[in-house]
């Protein structure tokens, strides 16, 4: 993961003794035999070098991730209960009904891998936010409430695809650990009986709490809904009711009917009105529709659009939201002043990542500028150049800071999602704030919970690494690591080698397997002594025939499994680094758990 560019007595005591993220399988289930869990078990840590470079020294620090094993229990919902006796599956889900594809289908020439019930369940996810069972996909409405973070999040009770989508709900005292409450919402009344799609929360100025989401109608036509919470003084928030009164906005004149989607948390204007944003699209030009309410009940549509950008097309998931240019802290949503810069956020529907930029926001007129048009939104900045999708921000008031959540789909085929019983997770919570160096981005980091995992330490310093060759950092039996590396370049042989006009890309070049004079060099994680499954994260340094230097930071999956129906692309982008900046880079791995 590299950087820059979600009361009584007796469930407080309980929390302390939580699990991180999502609870473990059932210790009834089987261990996988010994050999056929060795090629997938993690025996080491190696750094890796495979580059024509006359010399590199490495300052490596290895923490191991602490596990809790205690399983936590909560009331199960009556809508798992009513599980369909069949669940059809059917093909590119989500598309008829309006919604970006949701399943990656049957890779093209793959053949089914043979995967045993123990081999999957051993892969459950240690520290990501994850159900117990079942498909999850975009995070909804995370919220700080009464001394409780909320994390709620699409999610289908009945099966590991998508479908019957309702919102799950979690809770926590710290980010880290997390206790599932029954779920918050699901498809009961025509204006969502197709689904209860993406929402945001927005607390009023009194402290209430509502809740606006996308409903796809019994006819698939997306509406906005409100929701809030049926016993405000519950700190859990339990229970919720469903507005009388939905849809409380259908598609304007001139949107489509699956074109209006995913509203953003609001936020007040100089009139004192509620103000948020709706992501839509003109043809192919992506769009943010504009709304003032009062009470969130009846709504004016602004002239224009927040902004729009050309080519780009559906605009999902739109977050909107201020970053302080001269403080570390994060800014509620309602922030505004001469400090103050305003990201603009969209998923795209067309390419599935998720695009920034920074700019001026006018609360007068409703309408953003970015600072630079070059790089707006859905063609410049990514968050995140991994896997990452449908992110959403919320504003910690506890802690003064802004929080990012994303959802990962997970590789695998679709075939061994149903079969293991689970599909997706979400991203480690990171922090925003404004990159002063630059002035062009915002800088993303880990919560700093994550470090509470932390029970050992050991320390590689100065580590000498030959051109071409693989060092192994012995850090002993884990299976969860926070690692941190610097490297640190010989310059005098950097000064030596001849530029070239030759291009690199993380996602179209040989990945790791190219080999330069300038890279590959990095952490090589594998899961097996003998190297046959692995995967490279290194760094690539590009010098063209003028002497200028390109700095790309990758993840080559390409050899990561044995599997043939797992998705291994090669993921990464540029990374800049500026004058007196060193390589150094920060990930945190896993390794699955029975």
């Amino acid at each position: 993961m590299a950087f820059r560019e979600p009361c009584d007595n007796t469930f407080s005591n309980n929390i302390n003794n939580a699990i991180p993220y999502a609870p473990l399988l059932d210790s009834t289930v089987v261990a996988e035999p010994p050999q056929r869990r060795r090629r997938r078990r993690s025996s080491s840590v190696v750094l890796l070098l495979m580059t024509g470079l006359l010399g590199v020294a490495l300052i490596f620090a290895v923490v191991r991730f602490g596990i809790r094993h205690n399983e936590i229990g909560s009331r199960s919902s009556s809508l798992e209960t009513r599980r369909p006796a069949e669940m059809i599956v059917p093909a590119d889900r989500g598309v008829a009904e309006g919604v970006s594809l949701k399943t990656f289908g049957r890779l093209r020439g793959a053949r089914a891998y043979s995967w045993t019930n123990n081999m999957l369940a051993w892969q459950r996810t240690a520290f990501h936010f994850q159900p117990r069972k079942n498909w999850m996909n975009d995070p909804n409405g995370p919220v700080y409430y009464k001394g409780w973070y909320h994390f709620f999040y699409q999610y289908n009770p009945f099966g590991a695809v998508w479908g019957n989508i309702a919102w799950g709900h979690a809770v926590s005292r710290d980010l880290i650990h997390w206790r599932h409450l029954p779920i918050a919402m699901v498809p009961d009344h025509w204006y969502d009986i197709n689904g209860v799609w993406t929402g945001s929360a927005t607390i009023l100025k009194d402290g209430q709490l509502v809740m606006l989401y996308t409903g796809s109608t019994n006819e698939s036509v997306q509406v906005q809904n409100l929701a809030y919470p049926a016993d405000p003084s519950d700190p859990l928030l339990v229970d919720w009711i469903k507005y009388p009164g939905n849809p409380v906005l259908v598609p304007p004149h001139g949107v489509g009917p699956k074109d209006f989607r995913d509203p953003t948390t609001a936020w007040l204007t100089p009139q004192g009105k509620w103000r948020f944003t709706i992501g839509s699209k003109v043809n192919k030009t992506g769009i943010s529709l504009v709304y003032d309410t009062k009470d969130f009940k009846t709504f004016e549509l602004l002239d224009g659009v927040l902004h729009a950008v050309p080519g780009t097309g559906m605009w999902e998931c739109v977050d909107f939201y201020p970053v302080s240019r001269v403080m570390e802290n994060g800014l509620d949503t309602s922030d505004n002043g001469p400090g103050v810069k305003h990201a603009v956020k969209t998923s795209l529907d067309d390419d599935r990542n998720d695009y920034y930029a920074l700019g001026t926001y006018d609360g007068t007129t409703g309408k953003w500028t970015p600072d630079n048009p070059n790089i707006d939104v859905g063609i410049g900045l990514r968050y995140d150049y991994g896997i990452f999708y449908a992110s959403k921000t919320f504003y910690d008031q506890e802690k003064k800071r802004r929080v990012l959540w994303g959802w990962i789909k997970e590789t695998d085929s679709e075939a061994a999602d149903i079969q293991k019983g689970w599909a997706s997770l979400q991203a480690i919570p990171r922090t925003i704030v404004f990159d002063k160096k630059t002035g062009s981005n915002v800088l993303l980091w880990p919560v700093e919970e994550v470090e509470r995992l932390r029970v050992n330490r050991k320390v590689f310093h100065k580590v000498k690494a030959k051109p071409g060759s693989v060092v192994s950092l012995d850090v002993g039996s884990t299976s969860q690591l926070d690692i941190m590396a610097e490297f640190e370049v010989d310059q005098e042989a950097l000064s030596r080698i001849n530029g070239t006009n030759t291009t690199y890309s993380c996602t179209t070049s040989n990945g790791a397997a190219q080999r330069g004079a300038l890279g590959p060099f990095g952490i090589l994680v594998h899961t097996d002594n003998d190297l046959t499954e692995q995967t490279p994260i290194y760094f690539y340094i590009s010098k063209d025939s003028l002497g200028n230097l390109k700095t790309f930071f990758c993840a080559d999956h390409s050899r990561s499994s044995e599997a043939t129906d797992v998705n291994k692309a090669i993921y990464g982008s540029i990374v800049p680094v500026l004058k007196g900046e060193k390589l150094s880079v920060r990930i945190l791995w896993l390794r699955h758990l029975l």
